[in-house]
């Protein structure tokens, strides 16, 4: 419950439905509104409604301008109304910013969408699940899906690596021995060459093997320099290759072509707009229409002309004479004739097929759009793409030749080396007395060159294998979030059943305490009941009838068999299910009642009771007769 609870609420009105101005306080609990018809009850509802954040609501007939303000709590929350060429502006500060939820199921007048939907046995699902956010769940499932899709591909390359990572640890051990072996077989060499060294006396073979050795280190730099760009050129190669075949298979974009989807996009967002402002306006119509039959025309009268009205003999109202005489008829507020209420439910009821084709041509508009958008994406993508690629080939080509070059000039500098390490092998293998030397030299130099090849090869693969563990550790990580995705989607999915079944559990429970305690003797249950329609994806609530006979026999009837009064208790209680499900009262501490005359006094009292609980303001109209039925404690207000 709200926690203005406890708190005194005071309300100002100026020009508002029937009303020329009126201040009102009124007590937490159950407040009456007791009087007649024509009394401004509904139009104090309607401008209660508008302070807290509903447009349900019209401008006194003869004014350009209204305001209503409700202090609660010790904030004050104000609302003003203007007319305009295209209605009513509204501005202020309301109670709420997002009316819905209070207009379905807080706010209980007889145009209320959930009283209506009984009525006029409308969809009760589509009614329920209106506040929720049907797409926005599915746009949400969509992108835990994609986020799943790419954590899945992440934790099997993951595998994969794990796997390549044993590999490579393998290899370095392997690595690692060789190298040892050499580093230990190297030693002894040198140790060797030591010796020979020590028996030339001139030390002459000693400074050609010197030159020799520092030739052929020259020589091992440039060919490994020589290998590891023929393996980038190759590389290269295999890459530019990719990349113009997926130039090849990139369709062309054309500039014109996306300058004509813009343009298109242009003229379906200016069609829909239209179509919204067309649908905003037929929607006001129809309220301004549904209010006058809620209302009746005299509660559009201004102060002055009701009060002309009353007759001297008696002090009635002539406007309530003629209501008696004339219930059915009110005025028309385009024409200014007499036309009969079911005349107007006729026009409204075309005026709401009228607004439902424009509702659904404005959602094909949505569609069209989306998918033109989805196209212009599309294509800016795929021009994007297109630009990339060909930067990145034009990058790769540069690289290709750069290393060519490069290449050119390492086996140039290769056959020179060549050439010296022959010269210098000569040189020494004439001379007798440095052939021992010469091998032995030959030997250390092998094993240098073996030790520092093997150095390399560890060297990369011990980068490898950080690159991998530093991968997999990221891998507990992504199974956390994994776990969170699936929570998340098992959420998702089942959130709209779960709203569903809530909402018929709450209707249910509701509905049988209801029934029992107004009493209908010969009904015995009214419920909904959750099922999937043969052929259909979406489930639907039907609503059943149990009736019960004198002698205490019970059959199921069909709903349409209810009475006015059956379906408007059976509509109340809906909208409470409602109430509860979507936890208005946590938003909205009204519950505002009006046109109960289709129940009699003892029920409405009881209802009154029940409802009570829910909320901490309740302000219902009633006529006098059906509110002396209820408890004196609570406060009533008799002239608005």
């Amino acid at each position: 419950m709200s926690s203005d609870q406890g708190t005194t609420a005071g309300v100002d009105i100026e020009k508002i439905g029937g009303i020329d101005a009126t201040s009102v306080e009124f007590t937490p609990g159950v407040t009456v509104l007791a009087g007649r018809n024509a009394t401004n009850r509904t139009s104090f509802l309607r401008s209660l409604m508008a302070a807290l954040g509903s447009e349900r609501v019209s401008l006194k007939g003869d004014a350009d301008q209204g305001s209503v303000s409700l202090d609660l709590g010790g904030e004050s929350y104000t609302r003003t109304l203007t007319r305009t060429d295209g209605g009513v502006a509204f501005a202020g500060d309301p109670y709420l910013d997002d009316p819905q939820l209070a207009d379905l199921f807080a706010f209980l007048l007889e145009s209320n969408p959930a009283r209506r939907a009984v009525v006029r046995d409308d969809d009760l699902r589509e009614l329920i699940l209106r506040p929720v956010d049907v797409d926005a769940i599915e746009a949400r499932i969509s992108q835990f899906q994609a986020e799943k899709r790419s954590i899945d591909d992440q934790l099997s390359e993951l595998s994969e690596a794990e796997r390549e990572l044993g590999s490579l640890e393998e290899e370095h051990a392997r690595v690692t021995n060789r190298l040892e072996t050499a580093e230990a077989d190297l030693e002894e060499a040198r140790e060797s060459l030591t010796t020979v060294q020590r028996s030339d006396s001139e030390g002459t073979g000693s400074d050609r093997l010197d030159s020799l050795r520092e030739t052929q280190s020259q020589l091992e730099d440039v060919t490994y320099d020589l290998e590891t760009e023929e393996e980038s050129v190759s590389s290269l190669e295999a890459e530019r290759e990719e990349l113009e075949a997926e130039l090849e298979e990139l369709s062309t974009v054309d500039e014109d072509e996306l300058d004509d989807l813009a343009g298109e996009i242009e003229r379906v967002r200016g069609r829909k707009r239209e179509l919204e402002e067309i649908v905003s306006q037929l929607q006001t119509v129809i309220q301004f229409n549904e209010r006058i039959t809620d209302e009746g025309v005299t509660d559009l009268l201004g102060e002055e002309e009701r009060e002309g009205t009353r007759t001297e003999a008696d002090g009635g109202s002539v406007t309530d004479q003629l209501l008696a005489d004339q219930s059915n008829e009110v005025t028309c507020w385009t024409c200014g004739s007499e036309v009969g209420t079911e005349e107007i439910e006729s026009t409204v009821s075309r005026l709401q097929e009228l607004r439902q084709e424009k509702v659904e041509r404005r959602n094909e508009l949505d569609r069209e759009l989306e998918e033109l958008k989805a196209r212009r994406k599309e294509h800016a993508a795929t021009r994007d793409e297109r630009t990339e690629l060909e930067r990145s080939l034009e990058t790769t080509k540069t690289e290709l030749a750069d290393r060519t070059d490069r290449i050119d000039e390492l086996e140039s500098r290769r056959e020179e080396l060549l050439e010296e390490v022959e010269e210098l092998e000569s040189a020494v293998e004439t001379d007798e007395e440095d052939e021992e030397l010469l091998t032995a030299q030959k030997e250390v130099t092998q094993l240098e060159l073996e030790r520092d090849r093997l150095t390399r090869q560890r060297d990369a693969l011990e980068d490898d294998i950080e690159k991998f563990e530093s991968r997999l550790e990221e891998r507990e990580q992504l199974e956390a979030r994994r776990e969170e995705i699936n929570a998340e989607l098992e959420e998702l999915r089942t959130r709209i059943e779960r709203v569903e079944r809530e909402a018929i559990e709450a209707f249910n429970e509701h509905m049988e305490t209801v029934v029992e305690l107004l009493d209908y003797r010969n009904l015995a249950r009214i419920w909904l009941e959750y099922r999937y329609p043969e052929g259909s994806d979406d489930a639907s609530f039907e609503l059943h009838v149990t009736r019960q006979t004198d002698d205490g026999t019970t059959y199921e009837d069909s709903v349409e068999h209810l009475s006015e009064s059956e379906r408007e208790v059976t509509g109340l209680v809906l909208a409470l299910a409602g109430y509860l499900v979507h936890d208005v009262h946590e938003e909205m501490p009204f519950l505002l009642l009006d046109s109960l005359e289709a129940i009699d006094s003892g029920r409405i009292a009881r209802l009154v009771e029940y409802l009570e609980e829910y909320a901490s303001y309740i302000v219902v109209a009633l006529l006098p007769e059906d509110a002396s039925a209820l408890d004196d404690g609570h406060q009533r207000i008799e002239e608005i």
